[in-house]
């Protein structure tokens, strides 16, 4: 038998190990030539209905200054989700910002929680 190496990229943030698993698409930052810039966000999957992207939840306090307090507030954006990884609503997934890929995508899924887990024990 042939041994075949798959072609895999480094994405240039540290901390961060490509999937086991490998996937065609060209929209995939390890295999396909997507490439990653910007802002690195923490958030939890809401849903996965949609064809190759998901819907994450980030939290976050803002300062409310007339009262020197601050409030809990919550926005939900778009990312693309590489074939490549498995991930399931109420995971906790690092996306990392890119070029558009459509109207509402902007972001894609470098790596989810329980990838991590597994990797540091």
């Amino acid at each position: 038998m042939v041994d075949t190496k798959v072609k895999v990229r480094d994405i240039g943030i540290p901390n961060v190990v490509p999937p086991e698993n490998v996937c065609d698409d060209p929209n995939c930052p390890f295999h396909g030539s997507l490439p990653v810039r910007g802002r690195i966000m923490e958030g939890v999957i809401t849903s996965v209905k949609m064809h190759k992207s998901i819907t994450f939840q980030t939290d976050y306090l803002r300062l409310v200054k007339k009262y020197s307090r601050y409030e809990r507030r919550r926005s939900k954006k778009h990312a693309h989700l590489p074939p490549c990884i498995d991930a399931k609503v109420g995971d906790t997934v690092r996306v990392a910002e890119c070029r558009p890929l459509s109207k509402t995508v902007s972001f894609v899924v470098i790596e989810t929680k329980s990838q991590r887990t597994e990797e540091e024990e």
